[in-house]
């Protein structure tokens, strides 16, 4: 995979939460108006201009949503707090996503110049993807790919043009009644990126999509479908920002991806939401045989995120990787893991958590691993590993690991720690200030799975990771 230049490093694009507090009054052209109800999923279809199928497929979606209970395992009392009827489901400025920057309305292109991501400034990329609000206003994918067959355009898009390869795999990695909110994303699903690559393809360069929030009181609920076809490679990357409003906002996406045989999916999420929003997401791939699937994923900010990647092992020797890092401050809540079903001989996972509470901040591992007993030579290591910067901070780890039979192989490996008194001594001793001495242990903690991520991303990990570390001793 390759990364941007050296010369680049000025250009990165800037995800820290002071640059991402802002909105625009936006007047939208379309507005679903306030609650859920049978006549939004017709809103949204006539918009869209949806075929028959789709409307379907989102009213069943619905009543699932409507039937089935909030979780009430974990973060029930958080989730009780959203108010589903005082959501917008589906706002757009315009609802055909721009091919040239200079195309992409002013209104609209004055948010994404502010964030530091117009086109001109990507071109390590093989393509961008930047979706506002409910809609992707702008998205492009170099000639050089396309000439390959390789497709990237947003989930309308896919579903109109390439219905044969849309309609294949939509919603079969992760159906409408998997969960609760994969329901709600089933009914009022728009934008996200539908992705295909074909037969030995090797995009060498990230695709990227960028999703921002900018209206209040609303749910934003892309869905992303990536094929990668038979010994094919593709890297995929997303950024996640919104503004910091009274009320509560809504993030519930939904990730599809299908690793055919031999072929690789990278994808790596970095997302820092402002404390009001409400993060619930669910990540789910298929590798079949010899194709290796990586979860990449970051989560900084949001009141409440519950997200846990997985991969089924479908295929003799795929192999399954999540590398995770969550760091939850003050009054925020990272309900995070990993989860891992092999269902095929000679199948590898690997799961590597590492997480770090900040003031009253909570922080937390939740995994899942299978192996069922008519399978062997299957292996699993997971490793959890917990910072807590202050007394009040909280860490709690949920490991379910079922291994049957004496065939497979799994470690599980967890430690909790606190920042080494000595270690900050030390380096105040040589003139670091306490806060930057605190910030560089917390990028020490993690710096093992930064290092896992493309340098446009590292390098904004660690600012990021220094913003959120300014006020936190004492």
């Amino acid at each position: 995979m390759q990364t941007v230049k050296e010369t680049n490093k000025e250009e990165i694009v800037s995800i820290n939460s002071l640059v991402e507090d802002f909105s625009y009054d936006i007047e939208y052209s379309y507005d679903a108006g306030i609650g859920l109800n049978e006549k939004t999923i017709d809103y949204i279809c006539d918009v869209k201009n949806d075929p028959d199928w789709i409307r379907d497929f989102r009213k069943r979606a619905l009543r699932i949503f409507l039937q089935k209970p909030l979780p009430v395992h974990w973060a029930s009392k958080e989730l009780e707090k959203i108010d589903f009827d005082k959501i917008r489901y589906y706002l757009a400025y315009n609802k055909a996503p721009q091919r040239s920057w200079d195309d992409v309305p002013e209104e609209v292109k004055k948010t994404f110049e502010r964030l530091g991501i117009p086109e001109q400034e990507r071109k390590f990329l093989a393509g961008v993807e930047a979706q506002f609000d409910s809609e992707s206003a702008y998205s492009n994918i170099k000639e050089s790919l396309s000439k390959q067959g390789v497709i990237f355009v947003g989930s309308t898009e896919g579903l109109h043009k390439y219905p044969e390869i849309f309609r294949k795999w939509f919603a079969k990695v992760i159906p409408p009644a998997d969960n609760k909110f994969a329901a709600l994303n089933s009914a009022v699903f728009s934008g996200g990126s539908f992705i295909y690559v074909p037969p030995g393809v090797k995009v060498q360069q990230p695709l990227q999509a960028y999703f921002r929030i900018n209206a209040e009181s609303f749910g934003q609920f892309e869905r992303t479908l990536i094929i990668a076809d038979e010994g094919s490679e593709v890297t995929y990357m997303e950024g996640c920002t919104a503004p910091r409003f009274e009320t509560s906002t809504l993030h519930s996406a939904v990730v599809e991806l299908v690793a055919m045989p031999g072929a690789k999916i990278q994808y790596i999420t970095v997302q820092n939401w402002s404390s009001n929003v409400f993060n619930l997401v669910t990540k789910r791939a298929i590798a079949m045989e010899e194709a290796e699937v990586r979860w990449l994923d970051c989560n900084i900010g949001s009141r409440l995120t519950m997200k846990y990647p997985g991969v089924v092992l479908k295929g003799r020797k795929a192999r399954g990787e999540v590398l995770s890092i969550a760091l939850a401050n003050s009054g925020q809540h990272q309900d995070t893991g990993a989860k891992m079903y092999h269902a095929a001989d000679e199948t590898t996972s690997n799961i590597i958590s590492k997480s770090i509470s900040i003031g009253s901040g909570r922080a937390s591992y939740r995994g899942l691993v299978s192996m069922p007993n008519h399978l062997k030579n299957c292996k699993n290591n997971t490793e959890c590993d917990a910072l807590l910067i202050n007394s009040s901070s909280r860490t709690d780890t949920y490991p379910a690991i079922t291994v049957i039979g004496n065939k497979n192989a799994t470690q599980h490996e967890a430690s909790v720690s606190k920042i080494s008194a000595e270690q900050l001594f030390y380096m105040q001793q040589r003139g670091l200030p306490e806060d930057e001495a605190m910030s560089l242990s917390v990028n020490g903690f993690i710096n093992e799975l930064v290092r896992e991520f493309p340098m446009e991303y590292s390098v904004e990990l660690k600012r990021l990771i220094d913003l959120e570390m300014e006020g936190s001793v004492g």
